[in-house]
């Protein structure tokens, strides 16, 4: 069954019209998907996926020059990032030249401190510095980490770094300290820099002193003083601003310190996730996203990264499998997804093809769950730069 749905998924994503051709982001759009094609192709050994992840791979290519972000996840580094892949992967020596120059690109537009006004994961610094990482470019990571050593801010619990131009300080992966925290340690660890894994260690402390769900859970707030409080929830549970990201920053911090206190920390992440009540819709706005970003996926990845490495039990992930599932759209076209949004009218949204909220975040995920289940190498065809590989 995850093996039909994972086929019927990428069949949607190579069929006509799924995606906004001008996209070409990691987070939504062409580079993405480049991954999950990749990791279709790797799976079932099926020249489709891999032709049409280097037809994607060629538009990328063929964009570079007129991208002006520089961003991992909206910009160059995520476009150099999948074209890296598309050359280690297929051997396509054009994907490879034009990684190259997407990087030397972002190189050329540093001021010195800063890509643009956002100093996070996402949009800025912290992003950057990972994709940098995962193409092999060292130097270029340093070059985006080591300003955060000197925008660090001391707080009673640690530090943490204004992360965008107005003042609430975001806590989590996506746009706040977790995300900063994660660059840092891979840089530090990968440069043999201490400074940055200390800086590492200090942003960590300072979100684990915000927790509110102790001694057994983990949950802390999504921004301080609250960002958007008319739109953005004060708590979440998924990837991007909750104790599903969290967790993947301390299996990285656990990993590099060979301190047993990050997984227990990310015992407690993984309790409160899994006794919030997801991946039911308990209430309008809560657990309405099936994708990779603030959704199902996200959370699934997790369960993996828990049962390769702790024997964790697949039960809650055969339980986010199954509502993926149930909330697929089947039909001649393909599989595919809709989020909901209480908010409008009609709230079923349109289905993505991208990372964040569409197939290929989902994919990716129902790919590796079934070569679990099917006691195959649960490895993915390409890490990605911000969730460490199983050990």
């Amino acid at each position: 069954m995850t093996e039909a749905l994972a086929v019927g998924a990428l069949d949607w994503m190579i069929g006509p019209a799924t995606l906004d051709e001008a996209d070409h982001t990691l987070y939504s759009g062409r580079a993405g998907v480049v991954l999950a094609l990749l990791e279709g192709h790797r799976h079932f050994s099926d020249d489709r996926y891999g032709d049409a992840a280097l037809r994607s791979a060629t538009a990328l290519a063929a964009a570079v020059d007129e991208v002006g972000d520089c961003s991992l996840y909206f910009g160059l580094t995520g476009m150099a990032v999948a074209l890296h892949a598309a050359h280690r992967l297929l051997g396509d020596e054009p994907s490879g030249r034009a990684a190259g120059r997407a990087l030397s690109l972002v190189r050329s537009r540093f001021d010195g401190q800063r890509w643009g006004p956002m100093f996070e994961l996402l949009f800025g610094n912290a992003g950057i510095a990972l994709g940098a990482l995962q193409t092999g470019d060292l130097d270029l990571a340093v070059l985006a980490a080591e300003p955060y050593l000197d925008a660090a801010d001391p707080t009673p619990g640690g530090v943490n770094w204004a992360v965008r131009p107005s003042p609430p300080r975001s806590h989590h992966m996506a746009h706040g300290t977790l995300g900063i925290v994660y660059a840092l340690a891979a840089v530090g660890a990968a440069a043999g820099r201490d400074d940055l894994t200390g800086m590492a260690l200090a942003g960590a402390a300072d979100v684990v002193s915000r927790d509110e769900a102790g001694p057994a859970g983990f949950l802390v707030p999504h921004s301080d003083p609250q960002h958007l409080p008319e739109l953005i929830e004060r708590y979440s549970y998924g990837w991007c601003n909750g104790p599903a990201g969290d967790a993947q920053a301390f299996r990285l911090l656990g990993a590099l310190t060979a301190d047993t206190a990050w997984a227990a920390l990310g015992d407690r992440c993984w309790h409160t996730v899994t006794t919030s009540g997801l991946p039911r819709r308990l209430r309008p706005g809560f657990w309405d996203n099936n994708g990779h970003c603030c959704g199902t996926a996200g959370v699934l990845a997790l369960a993996c990264d828990r049962h390769v490495e702790q024997g964790e039990s697949l039960g809650f992930a055969g339980t986010l499998v199954d509502d993926l599932a149930a909330r697929a759209t089947v039909d001649g076209a393909g599989v595919r997804w809709s989020n909901h949004e209480h908010r409008e009218t009609p709230s079923a949204l349109q289905p993505q093809a991208g990372w964040a909220m569409g197939n290929a975040g989902i994919v990716r995920e129902l790919l590796r769950f079934a070569r679990i289940t099917g006691g195959a190498d649960p490895a993915y065809a390409v890490p990605w730069p911000d969730q460490p590989p199983s050990r």
